[in-house]
């Protein structure tokens, strides 16, 4: 067409005009997609009132808190905006079973934007594909209990030497730490040595996996509530480098298992998976990544538990005789092993350590899902393509499930007629295809150390230079997406002579 054909504007289009129009046509094309999402969010779950564009103001500090107080108003199931997009948070055990669980078909996936972390290579933070899928088969052939079970006796062998090393001084955190890295570099490495935080080659993973937990916390990953700001420069060019110094990391990690294999080094999850990597279907980046993540899971988490025991005992001394009871009639004045601690056996303990995991989870707050398809939950319709969380530290509060008093330490409400109740369950560890798969070897550690522990000491609360106890805060923990306790005094007072000799024994 010629340029005599064009029609002519009855006025002349002004750089400002222009801009103009184009906010506007933006605005009128940004009311419309509102509109859209406002239909088809209709029927979701109550909740605080957002700002049409910036959400709700998620709290700072330990969100899962204010989530759980938040359902005393809006009832279990509610929804919090981060932007325009919205979260349902899932605070009692029935509709946490029912989403994640029950249709963990439909609420299997991650936030999109969390594929930046990492760079998509960490298996937790994985979209629900095929990538995850493969990866989540390797880990789980190596997991499976009967699998976990072969580890028991090096995991007791470490957990004595807790008991040694507290003999000797030093800070309980200290030695906790150094079992639970022991035992998942042995795991994932084949290390035989005593590995410690401090370890230069283990500090950087530590490191990964402590900025990992923040930036997991509900509410703190930007992307999430503004993905735009991905285009904006500069913005996530500390996130990339995060990304690649963990990658080398890992690849570090690895190569060393790798240049080991035909030099006498200790099977392991690296020589199984580099063995089996063509039948897996993994790349060395996938390798790397799966070994690295077995380590940043399995420590940090399985301290934490063992620590929060710990504060139990101190802070419940009328329960922490009921179960140093119970483990010396069964095993008199010999440590106890894992062939003593079975649920029939020793039900005290168990119902201790699994109300200390109700009372104080590791994982408050949870970890966010994604629906791939509506979910009608009684009136509440929740559209696909929303992100949903277990909030752990209010589904262990729902009264309906675990009983009255549930901001009290009570391990009677795992008992039934004297015996551990096996019906009931904590949601330490997840929901659904999401459900983390080391939680086998996490629980024999944390059995074992506690064991041990409530066997071989008194656990007290320090005293001052006046001799009174020093109260300890038991709402003291980290804010992060694995919540440890902060820094707490107790005393250890060995409970039978020449305890170091009896934990020696043959087996040290």
């Amino acid at each position: 067409m010629s340029s005599t054909n064009l029609v002519k504007l009855p006025f002349t289009l002004t750089p400002l005009m222009s801009v103009v129009l184009a906010v506007a046509a933006l605005l009128i094309g940004l009311a419309i997609e509102l509109s859209r999402r406002r239909a088809s969010y209709a029927h979701l779950p109550p909740g605080p009132k957002p700002h049409p564009l910036t959400g709700n103001v998620h709290p700072s500090k330990y969100p899962w808190r204010s989530f759980y107080q938040l359902s005393k108003t809006y009832g279990p199931v509610i929804t919090v905006w981060a932007g325009t997009r919205p979260q349902v948070i899932l605070n009692d055990m029935a509709s946490a079973t029912f989403f994640l669980d029950k249709h963990s078909r439909d609420t299997s996936d991650r936030p999109p934007h969390w594929a930046y972390i990492s760079s998509g290579k960490r298996m937790v933070l994985q979209r629900h594909g095929e990538r995850w899928r493969r990866m989540r088969r390797a880990l789980h052939s190596l997991l499976q209990p009967a699998q976990s079970a072969e580890l028991r006796p090096y995991q007791e062998k470490a957990a004595r030497g807790v008991v040694l090393d507290m003999l000797n001084g030093g800070t309980y955190q200290d030695h906790i730490s150094t079992y639970a890295a022991t035992i998942v570099v042995h795991m994932a490495y084949g290390r035989t040595d005593r590995a410690h935080y401090s370890d230069p080659d283990i500090a950087g993973i530590v490191e990964n996996g402590d900025r990992l937990g923040q930036l997991l916390r509900p509410g703190e990953y930007r992307l999430d509530a503004f993905p735009w700001l991905r285009f904006v420069p500069g913005y996530m060019s500390k996130m990339n480098r995060w990304n690649a110094e963990e990658l080398v990391l890992f690849r570090t990690a690895l190569d060393g298992v790798r240049n080991g294999r035909n030099n006498g080094r200790v099977p392991c999850f690296g020589t199984y998976l580099l063995d089996r990597q063509k039948e897996l279907e993994l790349n060395y980046d996938e390798v790397a990544y799966l070994c690295g993540s077995v380590f940043g899971a399995g420590s940090d988490t399985s301290s934490a538990a063992i620590q929060i025991v710990i504060m139990a005992a101190a802070t419940h001394p009328e329960w922490q005789a009921r179960v140093q009871a119970e483990l010396d009639s069964v095993t008199g004045d010999q440590p106890p092993g894992f062939d003593d601690l079975d649920q029939d056996s020793v039900p005290l303990l168990h119902a201790f350590i699994a109300e200390s995991v109700r009372w104080r989870p590791v994982s408050a707050g949870g970890f966010t899902h994604r629906t791939t398809a509506p979910v009608v939950y009684g009136e509440y319709v929740v559209p696909s393509g929303t992100l949903i969380t277990g909030n752990h530290w209010a589904i262990h509060r729902d009264e309906g499930y675990y009983g009255p008093n549930v901001e009290e330490f009570k391990p009677e409400r795992w008992l039934k007629d004297g015996e551990f109740n096996k019906s009931m369950k904590h949601v330490q560890y997840g929901f659904g295809r999401r459900v983390c798969p080391g939680q086998h070897v996490a629980n024999n550690s944390v059995l074992i150390n506690s064991a041990l522990l409530l066997w071989a000491f008194n656990i007290t609360e320090s005293l001052d230079k006046n001799g009174k106890p020093i109260p300890i805060d038991t709402l003291a923990f980290t804010n992060t997406a694995n919540s440890h306790p902060l820094k707490f005094d107790v005393k250890f007072t060995p409970r039978h002579a020449h305890l170091a000799d009896l934990v020696r024994g043959d087996y040290l």
